[in-house]
């Protein structure tokens, strides 16, 4: 009998990914007991016989899926993970084993083309040629001593390859995943003969030119208050860019025609809002804005979409008189659909240039929704925001097998707290125990940005348990132990304006050395502390008293105290490092989410001394504020002092030492006037993504 060297590399997270973690367990115990089945081989197929009469065999081809049980149970159950680690428990010392340095020598890219239509049938490797044909994203993650199961990162999924050489086992997230297979196969040909070149970045794969295109989604630099990154994405002509500071695009495919006339409608869409104003706009503008948007969706460029549609409920809140506007929020909008169109723009003239491409830019290569098979999820913790009288709860939820982290929303009428809205219920469990457990579900379907929609089933369900906080077992991508690297890592991303439209993808878990220099600050209500990293480098944790959640500075004193272990967080630049807003801290074998935390607030905090304003953040945000006054005003109904206020925000930022953005400020204020046009819009929209940029990389 030969050894079946796929049954010996099946690890625990190969096994759980296959089936699940429950049967994992279940299995396990019965085989440590001594109750688990006895092995016999007839030729290549494994055959256990257990104490109850139940018998199990596994086939040498077709993968679990394929195995043969007398339970009667549909799929896989635990007979056949009992099989498999009693097989194994039979062979530990046989040296026929694969090791993990020989599991990562093999490459995905060895699966022939015959090899992929025997698995996936010729109707299904059809369908994947025409989306090679297309061109498609990928991004190849190398097995490692960490991480021994090789991986691909495509658009609307991600591709596993759990056993050396035996395709059977390739795993996508996505429920149907034949073409998906295909796809990450091709992807790790074309990443082996550019290995050199592509790294472990973004690139294209096949479209009508396959060879050039390689993108870097994680190299343009954005690390310092420079605005070099944000002149390149707005063709602004205040100064010289470095080829290291740009954030322009490379792709395999041109935009299309459509494309283009979606995105030159949606800017000069933008472009009327800003001359017109905000507050003087017309009943007419939104049967134009539902056109945009309708043509952007039929065109495929998701970001823009995204955008417009957040700029749609912006406009819609102001006509509204609705708490949720925020004349910030729609001006950066505006800056977004002009730089990703400008970039998108770049793109075609620099081919080969070791930048994004600009599918990334323009979401071209994402999916509306995909459906997802069954997946088992980390809680990270919730935010409660307000809207308007309303509460909108957001759940983060860590996807350890994609390496990403996905949201899932719902709102509740009624001005009321976090505490108040923890026992209410979502996805068929208390918020405040979804929010702090582990999730398993049959029914996801993943949007665009990785939000989660969960449908209703009869059938499939949703399950959540209790979670300690064991959250080691989140990927690098996910948990940050150096603090130094994830710096590094955050200063490689593009600015956030051409950046993909991922919700939660500032979210991290930070595994905590210790905590330093906490204090309380009573003039701004903020709570700080000093985190150090347990392999290195420090980050400042800043948490500022929101009405929604008034307990949850009291909340973080108390879980700071305690050594924590983790602290989930969103994560930015800022002071010269890192900021992180915490989200929810795991402190003693606990879960503490702090928006839903008890208590009314009135707990009495060490204080600190005081924060010192900090000039240049003084002067960004208040050069933000004025351009997002002007496109609330209009261009056309400003005030003759105006360019005055214009001059003296320039004169403020040249002092705080940001020439460019004070140059682009007297630019604007040189087109205002009577009759302001298009070059004015123009110059706006310079100004707006240079200290949007600015300010993100502070």
């Amino acid at each position: 009998m030969s050894v079946r060297a796929d049954l010996l590399a099946l690890g625990e997270d190969a096994l759980v990914s296959l089936t699940n973690r429950g049967l994992y367990k279940r299995a396990a115990k019965e085989v440590a007991g001594d109750s688990g089945p006895s092995i016999e081989a007839d030729g290549d197929v494994v055959r256990g016989t257990f104490p109850d009469g139940v018998v199990c065999a596994l086939p040498p081809s077709g993968g679990l899926e394929a195995a043969e049980c007398s339970c009667g149970a549909s799929g896989a159950c635990r007979h056949v993970v009992a099989v498999v680690l009693a097989y194994q428990a039979s062979h530990t010392e046989n040296e026929d084993a694969a090791t993990p340095e020989e599991a990562q020598e093999w490459s995905p890219g060895d699966f022939d083309d015959d090899a992929l239509e025997a698995l996936l049938g010729k109707r299904s490797l059809a369908s994947a040629r025409r989306r090679l044909a297309a061109g498609y994203l990928a991004r190849v993650h190398v097995a490692t001593a960490a991480e021994p199961v090789p991986w691909v990162e495509l658009p609307n999924c991600s591709v596993r390859f759990l056993v050396p050489r035996d395709l059977a086992y390739a795993r996508s997230d996505a429920r149907d995943d034949k073409d998906a297979i295909a796809l990450a196969v091709w992807a790790w040909r074309a990443w082996a003969g550019r290995a050199a070149e592509v790294g472990d970045r973004h690139f294209s794969v096949g479209g009508s030119d396959p060879g050039s295109a390689v993108a870097d989604a994680d190299s343009s630099a954005s690390g310092s208050a420079s605005t070099g990154t944000a002149a390149t994405a707005t063709g602004s002509t205040a100064g010289p860019v470095s080829s290291s500071d740009s954030t322009s695009v490379s792709s395999s495919a041109s935009v299309s025609v459509s494309a283009s006339a979606a995105l030159t409608s949606a800017i000069d869409l933008a472009a009327d809002i800003f001359l017109t104003g905000v507050a003087n706009l017309a009943a007419g503008f939104t049967p134009r804005l539902a056109r945009v948007r309708r043509d952007l969706d039929a065109a495929g460029l998701r970001w823009p979409l995204l955008a417009a549609d957040d700029l749609a409920d912006q406009l819609a809140a102001h006509a509204d008189r609705a708490a949720r506007h925020s004349p910030e929020q729609v001006a950066d909008l505006l800056a977004e659909l002009v730089a990703r169109s400008r970039a998108a723009d770049a793109a075609q003239g620099r081919p080969g240039s070791r930048v994004q491409p600009s599918s990334r830019i323009l979401g071209t290569d994402e999916a509306a929704e995909v459906a997802l098979r069954r997946l088992r999820l980390t809680a990270l913790g919730c935010r409660v925001q307000a809207v308007g009288d309303d509460r909108r709860v957001l759940v983060f939820l860590a996807d350890p097998a994609a390496g990403t982290v996905l949201t899932l929303e719902h709102r509740y009428p009624g001005p009321v707290t976090g505490a108040a809205l923890a026992d209410r219920r979502l996805a068929g469990s208390p918020v405040r125990v979804l929010a702090a457990g582990n999730v398993v579900t049959e029914t996801a379907h993943r949007r665009a940005d990785r939000r989660l929609r969960l449908a209703l089933n009869r059938v499939a369900r949703t399950t959540v348990s209790v979670s300690g906080g064991a959250w080691e077992h989140l990927p690098p991508s996910l948990l940050a132990r150096d603090l130094d690297a994830l710096a590094t890592e955050f200063d490689r991303l593009p600015p956030r304006l051409i950046r993909p439209r991922v919700e939660a993808e500032d979210v991290r878990v930070i595994e905590v050395g210790e905590v330093a220099h906490v204090g309380y600050h009573p003039g701004s209500q903020r709570l700080t502390a000093l985190l150090h990293g347990t392999a290195g480098g420090t980050a400042h944790l800043i948490a500022e008293h929101r009405g929604t959640a008034p307990a949850a500075l009291d909340a973080l004193a108390e879980t700071l105290a305690a050594t924590p272990r983790f602290i989930s967080a969103t994560v930015r630049r800022g002071r010269g490092g890192l900021v992180l807003t915490p989200i929810a801290v795991v402190a003693q074998g606990r879960v503490t989410v702090l928006d839903l935390a008890d208590g009314d607030g009135s707990e009495d905090l060490a204080t600190s001394a005081a924060i010192h304003p900090d000039p240049l953040t003084e002067a960004i945000e208040a050069g933000l504020a004025l351009l997002a006054e002007t496109a609330h005003r209009g261009a056309r109904h400003l005030p003759r002092t105006f360019p005055a206020r214009l001059h003296t925000a320039a004169h403020t930022l040249t002092t705080a030492g940001l020439a460019r953005a004070a140059t682009d400020l007297r630019t604007l204020s040189s087109t205002l006037g009577p009759d302001p046009g298009r070059p004015a819009f123009d110059a706006w929209a310079d100004a707006a993504i240079r200290l949007i940029t600015t300010a993100e990389c502070r």
